[in-house]
């Protein structure tokens, strides 16, 4: 019996014969290289096989690093859903784009990513999870509604939802067309065929095409069966920042968390593949990254919202053969969210618009710059929401740097690792004598980055009501509430 990926690639084949199709011919040099940026949500840069998962399976993914420019610290500064998003759209921070809570709408004060690429000549597209249209609700009420074309920023190529994770009924809205339409099936698949399509019919012309993937976000039993049934009853191995009161429940996560990224690295075989097969893969340039981690009950928390190495450290692979080859090379250098923009415009020789608050890697990357020394990453979380309000988080303000950890909340200094020593951020060395100089050292260089960032560091509550979401249900947690992320309360909603 056909499952439903051979199926279709046969009836797709047939379709194109019948209709007179025939494969675009390869194309060895495009005027441009191409760029292809495959996002997934919440997966956590630790949950893969190149860096040293026992449990999960990722062999494309794997064999992808094995040929990229890997960031080994790239972090996602804001873990948060949108404020990521508007990151990537724009090159800036979020205090700067102004969304730096779940369903604040975008609105761009500079040219974004998808109109500087068209703007350069690019086909420009954007498939799957879009979520900086914004809920002004303040209730989620726009995640399921038609988003206007003047709110496409430069995507001509439009199939796109604001936000669901309902994978196996998912809806989505085609160009400026208010019909809402569903893919057929797991989402995440569906999407990638279309990617594929996409791909093929502009192997003639430089495109820029993002693919946005609801999973391995939770809800996390809703991977297609055959995924799930890998990991089914499977012995999980923990890290050990686990709470072994938490591991039974942990270990069910898990399971259908690896089930996900399993099924996602199926669809990342399908991508690589339709690349080598329109002749496309030495000039197009793939960026595999996430939105931001997963704590997983590491630290006996979940999600994400944390300046943990669970919630913070995504993958960042950047693979562009025609310039670097296919032999992989590993940077130290801590990438974040803002310098995604830069470093595609970088990439392909384009300028980068003045309002970019983000580093262009792309010299890094081709080599001509040294990757930088004791250099840091900005992590922050203005806002404190949903189930960072449940554990009783702070707002925080703290750095990423090659080795060290540091972090403040609004309360004063809060964390401080050693991750050279410490991989899983167990011994908190804030206060202790020994490390006092580089905590002085750290708090000094914080407060450099907050002034260059025009940071004030000041209560939430300020930053709410300027950006006129006081009223957003993410803010606002009933006391008492137990805190777990699949009880009695709508997972979906993060």
């Amino acid at each position: 019996m056909l499952d439903r990926r051979k199926f279709l690639q046969l009836t797709g084949a047939a379709s194109q014969a019948a209709n007179g199709r025939t494969q675009p011919s390869p194309v060895r040099s495009p005027r441009r290289p191409n760029v292809l940026h495959i996002q997934v949500d919440e997966w956590r840069a630790q949950s893969t096989g190149y860096n040293g998962d026992p449990n999960v399976s990722t062999p494309v993914l794997d064999r992808l690093e094995a040929q990229s420019v890997n960031f080994q610290n790239a972090i996602s500064g804001c873990p948060v859903c949108c404020p990521q998003r508007a990151s990537l759209l724009t090159g800036q921070y979020p205090l700067t784009h102004g969304v730096y809570v779940n369903d604040a709408e975008l609105k761009p004060n500079g040219p974004t990513l998808g109109e500087t690429f068209r703007s350069a000549g690019y086909n420009t597209g954007f498939i799957g999870k879009w979520h900086v249209y914004g809920s002004p609700d303040g209730k989620y009420g726009r995640r399921l509604s038609f988003i206007p074309p003047e709110k496409h920023f430069g995507f001509d190529y439009w199939k796109v939802c604001e936000c669901t994770h309902e994978y196996n009924h998912s809806l989505y809205y085609e160009g400026n067309d208010p019909t809402p339409k569903y893919w057929p099936g797991y989402d995440a698949i569906a999407q990638t065929e279309d990617a594929c399509q996409f791909i093929a019919d502009h192997a003639r012309d430089p495109f820029m095409l993002v693919l946005s993937l609801g999973p391995p976000h939770f809800p996390l039993a809703t991977a297609p069966e055959r995924y799930q049934d890998q990991y089914r009853n499977r012995n999980i191995q923990f890290r050990p920042n686990v709470p072994p009161d938490l591991r039974k429940d942990a270990a069910e996560d898990l399971r259908g968390y690896y089930a996900h990224m399993a099924a996602l690295d199926d669809c990342l075989d399908q991508l690589l593949k339709t690349l080598d097969k329109a002749g496309l893969a030495d000039d197009t340039i793939v960026i595999f990254t996430s939105d931001h981690g997963d704590m997983m009950r590491s630290q006996g928390l979940t999600t994400k919202l944390y300046p943990w190495d669970e919630s913070i450290r995504v993958p960042m692979l950047v693979r562009y053969p025609r310039k670097l080859g296919r032999k992989g090379r590993r940077l130290t250098t801590p990438f974040n969210s803002p310098d995604l923009m830069p470093t595609m415009l970088g990439m392909c020789g384009i300028p980068v618009p003045g309002s970019v608050e983000g580093t262009d890697f792309s010299r890094v990357i081709f080599g001509s710059t040294p990757q930088p020394r004791n250099a840091s990453a900005f992590i922050n979380l203005p806002v404190p929401i949903t189930e960072a309000l449940r554990y009783g988080f702070a707002e925080y303000r703290g750095l990423r740097t090659e080795r060290y950890t540091y972090v403040r909340s609004i309360q004063g200094p809060w964390l401080l690792y050693d991750n050279l020593t410490d991989p899983y951020q167990m011994h908190n060395l804030l206060n202790h004598p020994e490390h006092r100089a580089l905590q002085t050292q750290l708090d000094r260089e914080l407060n450099a980055t907050l002034k260059r960032r025009k940071d004030d560091f000041l209560p939430s509550d300020v930053y709410a009501k300027r950006a006129g979401v006081d009223h957003y249900q993410e803010l606002h947690v009933p006391i008492g509430r137990h805190p777990s992320p699949w009880g009695d309360w709508d997972s979906t909603l993060l």
